[in-house]
């Protein structure tokens, strides 16, 4: 879920309970868009992490700690002077915008009493954290605005701070219901999109769950409801706004099998299908579900330069397999020629010197065949060139043939490994599939020509039935899983026609329920090339079935006999084992 206003009302007020009258004892900035405040308060000392992020704006309350580099930042000097030691008189949120005011009280060079403001601004791009005195004039911030990179507000020392206003959004706490009614009449839009365009601080996503409470459908255009619908509309919607207000927040993380798909300040109808953890603070929830989506984030960046290795191999190999296909198009006529060889040595005997075509009976089809000659060579001479096409091309397509076959392979293994990339989620991950790589040739190995050895562990999830499934992230963890770790009467799923991981489940020896089945289906499904689609055919077989050629590339198996489902690949009920 964006990190709307509703989330940032959340905070405030999880930032006023443990912050306000709390001391501010460390300043760090540890990235150029960040600060990490130390703050000591009667219930111990808390740390609070900002970060103006472009990317990935934050502001949470954390355990962490986070070094800053050898010599502090002006901007990290400039707060240390001004209020390092400040006490924190109340946090604040302006409506429902997402920014935060942080009011600070300390003593100035004359020993007077004063106070600053520590503004965040979480808004995307736009992001921003500023420093302002008691007039709301700006002493400096953590990034300079200035006129010719925006045209509504510079952010520079010296200048007035105020709240742009280029949305014309409405504040979501005051609406009355005629106001309401006016606002989603004005906007020739679908209901929910209308809700987060019309009023501040509601994210696409907290607006469908508004229309969700209220029984509404999504697409309808607002200005074409009905006024009773619009005023349940608006019930539910004061409703909502109300559990803001009086701070009734129940944190939340959606998960999709093990990784988070969606945070929340308060629950959501649309996404209760999903297996979801409940926390009683929200920075809990922000730190836990953006750590792994950093987690995930970092294994992509670590991965790309694989990702270059398998893709670029992936274009090579589709570009020669077209161009083989093409040259094989090119050989379909071979019959056609030796045909025609045969046909001038059995009736070119009476044909007059410099004839260009023999028309004649086609044995093969009992038909009549015109025969394109060359005038200036014999009939032997002609039946010659044409056997000579048909055996060029004969040779051809019996070379392609191979040469096809081995291409087409090759594209099959790579995109098995581009499906691992994709699953990956550790380092020790990428580490096997480069291992992979270099076994296979697409990478040279550096220092040493001794093959590494490297463990990791497969995914492991349990069925509502209670029955261990496990899943392999990689070709070489499929190998382990199918033909080490299985037993002969154990299940073996895999995506139909598609690159995935192999599914094992344990049977223990029992006939096992259509759920697990079912389930086993799901996670072939998502983890293959073909996830995220609505329908997804499945074989399955019990693993003695499932043999291995003797030089088959990592992860290739052959089957001849098997069952098939087909499934949709959505695993978020399933649950997910942390070995």
């Amino acid at each position: 879920m964006a990190f709307d206003g509703i989330t940032v009302s959340s905070i405030v007020n999880e930032l006023n309970e443990h912050l306000t009258g709390g001391r501010i004892a460390k300043i760090a900035q540890p990235e150029s868009d960040e600060l990490l405040l130390t703050v000591k308060t009667p219930e111990g000392q808390k740390r609070l992490y900002i970060s103006a992020s472009a990317s990935l704006p934050l502001i949470y309350l954390t355990e962490g700690n986070k070094p800053g580099p050898m010599t502090a930042p002006n901007f990290c000097m400039l707060l240390r002077k001004h209020i390092g030691g400040g006490r924190i008189a109340g946090i604040t949120q302006p409506g429902l915008e997402r920014i935060i005011s942080i009011d600070i009280e300390h003593l100035d060079e004359l020993g007077d009493p004063c106070q600053k403001k520590l503004i965040v601004e979480i808004m995307g791009k736009h992001s921003n954290i500023i420093f302002c005195d008691n007039q709301d004039r700006i002493i400096d911030s953590i990034k300079h605005v200035s006129a010719q990179m925006s045209s509504v507000r510079e952010v520079l020392p010296g200048r007035d701070y105020f709240i742009p206003d280029t949305m014309s959004k409405h504040d979501p706490l005051s609406v009355d219901e005629a106001g309401f009614v006016r606002v989603l009449k004005e906007k020739p839009m679908p209901v929910s999109k209308a809700l987060y365009a019309g009023f501040t601080g509601i994210s696409p996503v907290a607006a469908a769950d508004i229309c969700l409470r209220a029984g509404i459908d999504l697409e309808p255009d607002a200005g074409e409801l009905s006024g009773d619908i619009l005023m349940h509309l608006f019930r539910q919607f004061s409703y909502y706004m109300d559990e803001v207000k009086s701070h009734h927040f129940h944190p939340v993380i959606y998960y999709r099998g093990a990784e988070p798909a969606e945070f929340a300040a308060l629950p959501l109808l649309q996404f209760e299908h999903m297996e979801k953890k409940e926390y009683t603070s929200i920075s809990e929830v922000l730190a836990a579900y953006y750590s792994t989506k950093n987690t995930l984030t970092r294994i992509r960046q670590k991965s790309a330069d694989l990702r270059h290795v398998v893709q670029t191999a992936l274009e090579r190999n589709r570009k020669k397999y077209d161009l083989q296909e093409r040259q094989l198009k090119d050989t379909e006529k071979r019959e056609k020629y030796k045909v025609y060889g045969e046909l001038i040595n059995t009736y070119g005997y009476n044909l007059d010197p410099g004839s260009r075509e023999l028309t004649c009976l086609n044995y093969y089809t009992n038909e009549d065949i015109t025969i394109p000659l060359d005038p200036v060579k014999t009939p032997q001479e002609n039946s010659q060139k044409y056997f000579a096409r048909y055996n060029k091309q004969k040779r051809t397509f019996e070379a392609l043939s191979g040469l096809i076959k081995e291409t087409g392979d090759d594209i099959a293994y790579l995109e098995s490994i581009s499906t691992a990339l994709d699953i990956a989620r550790s380092e020790a991950d990428l580490a096997q599939i480069k291992e992979e790589l270099i076994q296979s040739g697409y990478i040279r190995r550096k220092f040493t020509k001794k093959k590494v050895k490297l463990t990791n562990k497969p995914m492991h999830y349990l069925s509502g039935d209670g029955y261990h499934m496990y899943v392999g992230k990689n070709n070489f963890q499929n190998d382990e899983l199918t033909f080490s770790f299985a037993n002969g009467n154990d299940w073996w799923f895999h995506a139909k026609g598609a690159a995935g991981s192999h599914v094992i489940v344990r049977t223990n020896g029992d006939e096992l329920p259509d759920s697990t089945f079912e389930e086993a289906g799901r996670l072939a499904a998502y983890y293959s090339k073909s996830r995220g689609a609505d329908k997804v055919e499945i074989d399955y077989v019990e693993k003695k079935h499932v043999k291995k050629p003797n030089g088959a590339k990592p992860g290739f198996v052959v089957y001849y006999t098997n069952y098939s489902l087909v499934i949709d690949s959505d695993i978020s009920k399933i649950k997910a084992v942390q070995d």
